[in-house]
């Protein structure tokens, strides 16, 4: 089955109230991020200060989406102890903050009672759901459109819950 799925450039301009991001995987291995996990693994930290070094086009994004009065909120399901990639996720997700979303992370055993949808997703404005498909790897296999209210409600309600029992970024320690 075809679809065209638009890119998040085009979801988070076109977004008026919200965007909620539920990702469930403790490794992914996305190629835009391999060159900065590599060097994470290295040593290399980023220095918050230094925002120069670490403040890429995603962020622009975010912060003017951010700026329109769009809610961006993000919730990592995550096994403890964590993965090597969500410490490295956790290390770098100040930036997300500066640029305006709103994260949380939620330890997998405090969510074993929810009723969660099978695939990560960002859900804009409470209609419209894009769920990101992932290989065994964690290497991107293409993301799926939704717009059935059922699919909206399980995804608005799945976040929701997750939302409610989950640590801000903040307090949550890896």
């Amino acid at each position: 089955m075809s679809q065209n799925v638009p890119g998040f450039e085009e979801l988070l301009r076109g977004c008026e109230r919200s965007a909620v991001h539920l990702e469930t995987r403790d490794v992914y291995a996305v190629d835009y991020e391999e060159s900065g996990f590599a060097a994470w693994k290295a040593g290399h930290r980023h220095d918050p200060a230094d925002r120069a070094s670490w403040w890429r086009p995603w962020l622009d994004l975010v912060s003017e989406t951010v700026g329109r009065g769009v809610i961006i909120r993000r919730a990592r399901i995550v096994s403890e102890p964590v993965s090597e990639y969500i410490e490295f996720e956790h290390h770098s997700t100040f930036t997300n903050v500066a640029a305006g979303e709103s994260v949380r992370w939620l330890p997998r055993r405090r969510a074993s009672d929810l009723c969660l949808p099978g695939n990560d997703f960002w859900l804009f404005d409470d209609r419209l759901v894009r769920f990101n498909h992932f290989t065994g790897d964690g290497a991107s296999a293409g993301g799926e459109m939704r717009e059935e209210q059922a699919v909206v409600k399980l995804c608005s309600s799945a976040f929701e819950a997750v939302w409610e029992r989950a640590t801000p970024h903040e307090e949550f320690c890896v």
